[in-house]
């Protein structure tokens, strides 16, 4: 792979190199080696590939039926696949994450494609007879043209997730790329050409969000709008649909806890409560930065915590033996760090990491954080770097009142021996998603969202395809008799 490679715009099947929002030069974050130019969409790129997703939607792709789109879908999972290789270097190359989690990632994308391939078989409508000659029924149709808005964490998962539902449902996408990770998202969109997607169905392109992104969610030829991404941006993308009542979906930040009672397996939970937090160097929107332990077991959870910590292969996304990466940029480090430098200020001691280590690269140690309690800013805002908080509770009510004192709610785990207290801990956490002694988030037809500021609608589930659906009703007379109301 050459540094000097081009991510252009995919617009109506085609890869365009020029484009209205001129050029912006990447580097690798794990070593600071150039990658390549990314070419960023200005106003009349979108302008462009809205036109050419409504072209799409009211042509080829809009005539499409089922069986067709989910051969289609099918037919994209066999390409990640057999293009696989390609996929996993691009996208740990762009985004600096272990290649061993991003093999995991691409097989979980051709997996979410053959998921909601054989969803398709859900849509459907229903019909009544209401009696007398008046029969009722009603349709599913897309809800149009939609704009899809995916994070720099998981580029080609994301997109993934918000490509398949919409696709299932018949709509026409237009995506956009986070500036910083282009890459696969764009190989994604020239695969499904290359297996048959019309024109226009897959568009994609790669530009800021304040200025070009914003004039993608306003525009008057996008029906529907989803966005994974911080809370902060859903609240801006939430008023911008509203100037013309778009649909929106929001994935949007989390806060998550773990909450490890003193009767669970500390065996299992420890290392998975290490990899919860610091599997993505903590860059993901569920992990789970708030450690909750019952004070009986604190200081036994936080040494072993802290040795389990220091035992993780952190270094050269590439190499087969590192578990964790780098972070994706030096900004994103120093942003990282300064969380970590005001709750030592605060009166928090990083027990393990805590510093910015030599060398190249945007690399950040696993850090574990102690002495502070819930109301810290370390423990309510999203430092999204590989940092956790732990923090004691005195019982289960306890636990309870600590897990739900965020703003956020989209993912929780609970460790336990005690299968009573494991589901009545996961029914009052309030968050999306809850994990009971295990630390895995993330399955094709498991709903995945959030509580309140974590934003609403769901993925990964047949509830995601009926967000890009309408319902429309029809009413038949039926009856040979003429109507008339007014008796004219």
């Amino acid at each position: 792979m050459t540094a000097t490679r081009s991510f252009g715009l995919f617009i109506n099947g085609e890869t365009l190199d020029g484009s209205a929002g001129g050029t912006r030069d990447l580097v690798e974050p794990a070593s600071g080696a150039p990658f390549g130019t990314v070419h960023l969409a200005g106003n009349s790129d979108v302008d462009a590939a809205v036109t050419a997703a409504r072209a799409a939607l009211d042509g080829a792709w809009g005539k499409t039926g089922g069986t067709e789109r989910s051969r289609l879908l099918h037919a994209l999972a066999d390409a990640i696949g057999k293009n696989r290789n390609e996929l996993v270097e691009l996208e740990a190359r762009n985004v600096g994450k272990a290649v061993s989690s991003v093999k995991l990632e691409v097989g979980g994308a051709a997996e979410c494609f053959r998921f909601y391939a054989s969803a398709i078989g859900t849509i459907g409508g229903r019909s009544n007879a209401m009696g007398a000659s008046l029969l009722t029924y009603s349709l599913k149709e897309p809800v149009g043209v939609v704009a899809q808005i995916v994070p720099w964490n998981y580029p080609l998962l994301m997109a993934v997730w918000k490509l398949a539902p919409a696709l299932a449902a018949g709509c026409s996408v237009v995506l956009k790329s986070d500036p910083q990770t282009p890459a696969t998202a764009l190989r994604l969109a020239q695969l499904a050409t290359e297996v048959g997607f019309p024109a226009g169905a897959i568009n994609v392109i790669s530009a800021d969000g304040p200025t070009t992104g914003s004039y993608l969610v306003g525009h008057p030829g996008i029906d529907k709008v989803a966005f994974t991404g911080s809370t902060r941006t859903g609240v801006e993308i939430m008023k911008l649909a509203a100037e013309s009542i778009k649909r929106v979906t929001l994935e949007l930040g989390g806060k998550s806890p773990n909450v490890l009672f003193a009767d669970a397996d500390l065996a299992s939970a420890i290392p998975a409560s290490a990899w919860a937090i610091f599997y993505a160097s903590g860059q993901s929107c569920e992990a789970r930065s708030r450690l909750l332990v019952e004070k009986s077991i604190y200081d036994e959870v936080v040494a072993k915590l802290t040795e389990a910590a220091a035992k993780i292969v952190q270094g050269d996304p590439l190499v087969a033996e590192t578990q964790v990466g780098s972070l994706i940029s030096l900004a994103q480090r120093e942003r990282v760090h300064g969380f970590v430098q005001r709750a030592i200020a605060a009166g928090g001691t990083a027990v393990s990491g805590g510093a910015i280590p030599d060398g190249p690269g945007a690399f950040y140690p696993p850090t574990i954080i102690t002495g502070l309690d819930n109301a810290a800013e370390i423990a309510q805002e999203e430092v999204f770097g590989p940092v956790v908080t732990v923090i004691p509770f005195e019982d289960e009510a306890d636990a309870i009142r600590i897990a739900n004192d965020t703003r956020y709610g989209l993912f929780a785990t609970v460790w336990t021996g005690d299968p009573a207290r494991a589901l009545r801990v996961a029914g009052r956490i309030k968050s999306g998603m809850v994990g009971v002694n295990m630390p895995y988030t993330a399955f094709p037809g498991i709903p995945f969202g959030g509580y309140k500021q974590s934003g609403f609608g769901r993925e990964l589930s047949v509830d995601a395809i009926d967000a890009y659906l309408e319902t429309k009703g029809i009413l038949v007379n039926t009856g040979n008799r003429p109507i008339n109301p007014f008796g004219l």
